[in-house]
């Protein structure tokens, strides 16, 4: 029997779109807050809510107050169409378990969904495994801001931790420390950029966050090997030599 899954969003369009991309699962839609609470007041089998910020009448974020009073295990994920750290923290805040940026990666949102659903189903058995999800969480929260500016208190925030505890945890896990390892996936943006597009040294730089660009060229040739220039050239290199193989 397929999970049910409550979809609140006012926007037509996206819903069906939604339901097209995830028909493993049985969607039930609402197009406001005010129905999404009628639905949930009433007996019902919903394994999982997913919850739009920006919805007319009552906003995501009091939905999401008003169902946490009722149903406080419910699996909720908001969706989000600002891309903005501060919204992503404010909903998690409120007690969300995740969220989904829009338009949404189909890839990405499947696995919020189904690792979310799995968690529920299984529960939170040890402090352990509570830790666990909550370094995930942190993972994927810088992973996905990893163009903006954001530090070890914005993800103590969102995952309900001390700062000094979760830097201390974050390292036992990964092998590296918070700033590293945002500055790891920072490199693998700028390596992104360099491959994929064709802006300069300096809009990278200024895309990342850089104030200097010169900071951001020393932090990449530290990491590997390269300057950004040189790293793009050599990538250009190996990609004529593969063409000129396959010929």
């Amino acid at each position: 029997m397929p999970e049910k899954i409550l979809l609140v969003d006012d926007d037509d369009d996206f819903r069906s779109e939604f339901k097209d991309c995830f028909s493993e699962y049985e969607i039930i839609e609402s197009a406001s807050g005010e129905e999404a609470l009628r639905v949930l007041r009433r007996p019902n089998e919903i394994d999982l809510v997913i919850l739009d910020i920006k919805l007319p009448g009552l906003n995501g974020t009091e939905v999401l107050r008003e169902i946490r009073k009722t149903n406080p295990g419910l699996g909720i994920i908001i969706l989000t169409g600002y891309s903005s750290k501060d919204t992503a923290i404010e909903a998690l805040r409120g007690r969300a378990d995740d969220y989904i940026e829009k338009p949404f990666d189909i890839e990405i949102a499947k696995k919020v969904i189904e690792n979310l659903l799995e968690f529920k189903k299984s529960g939170p058995n040890t402090d352990a495994s509570d830790i666990k999800s909550k370094l995930e969480r942190v993972k994927r929260f810088i992973r996905r801001n990893a163009l903006k500016r954001i530090s070890l208190n914005d993800a103590a925030e969102i995952a309900y931790l001390s700062p000094k505890y979760l830097s201390r945890v974050f390292k036992e896990d990964t092998g590296v420390g918070f700033s590293e390892y945002r500055l790891l996936i920072k490199i693998d943006e700028a390596i992104k950029l360099l491959t994929k597009t064709q802006y300069n040294i300096s809009q990278i730089a200024d895309r990342l966050g850089y104030t200097n660009t010169e900071s951001f060229i020393r932090q990449f040739k530290k990491h590997t090997g390269f300057t950004p220039k040189g790293y793009r050239n050599e990538h250009k290199k190996t990609k004529k030599t593969s063409r000129s193989r396959k010929r």
